[in-house]
């Protein structure tokens, strides 16, 4: 069984990653809260990724680093610390934890780490400055890192659409609003957390040992097309 370290597999698309891969992987959670469910190949460790000393891990074959934010408002509005804080949790909490994981992934089989931008860091959307800018970060540390680490670690990012989870609560609290976003992807539809879970499991696969330095872009066609 590989060893995977989740970080924010409690809820949203972390957490349904975990569900995904647990069952044929032994998984280490990092959060502030336990997931609800149990299993005997899950290890849950009570952490702030940010604030908090990170425990030691002898070996790890994937780092898969699930926090984020959503934190949308006119420039005007945007504090620098709004700035401060997105910048945080989606970067420098990947960078602390892969900085403290690296000599672990070395020990790993095919060791690899995932990250998560979103659409909104190529295609231009109003009041998305803050976030936009923290995830263009992390697109460029998923090409550094890659390039960097390679051949022995590869890493890559997925770039997901509005997904159905707590986080992007507010974008999907009513009929009228689900049916706009809905509409606006030419695909009709908007993302499931199961889905990015899937391409997740794909990418720390022995599938996609070719790939590294990509930002997958799970988009419902958004940022393609032009319908």
């Amino acid at each position: 069984m590989n060893k995977i370290l989740i970080i924010g597999g409690s809820k949203g698309i972390g957490n349904a990653i975990m569900k995904t891969l647990i069952d044929d992987n032994l998984i280490v959670n990092l959060s502030r809260t336990p997931p609800l469910i149990t299993h005997q190949n899950l290890t849950h460790i009570d952490c702030n990724i940010l604030t908090d000393e990170l425990p030691e891990i002898e070996k790890i074959d994937s780092l898969i680093y699930c926090p984020g934010s959503i934190n949308l408002k006119p420039i005007s509005r945007l504090k620098l610390d709004d700035f401060r804080n997105d910048f945080e949790i989606n970067v420098i909490g990947a960078v602390k934890t892969i900085q403290h994981y690296l000599p672990s992934l070395k020990k790993g089989t095919d060791p690899n780490i995932l990250l998560f931008s979103t659409v909104a860091a190529k295609l231009g959307m109003p009041f998305h400055a803050s976030i936009a800018a923290a995830k263009s970060a992390v697109e460029g540390l998923t090409k550094s890192l890659g390039a960097e680490l390679a051949p022995s670690i590869r890493v890559n990012a997925i770039a997901p659409t509005v997904t159905d989870t707590t986080l992007a609560s507010k974008l999907l609290r009513n009929e009228r609003m689900i049916e706009n976003i809905t509409e606006r992807h030419p695909l009709k539809k908007y993302l499931h957390p199961k889905e990015v879970a899937d391409m997740a499991s794909f990418l720390i696969s022995d599938k996609a040992t070719s790939i590294s330095g990509q930002i997958f872009e799970l988009d419902c066609g958004i940022v393609t097309f032009k319908i």
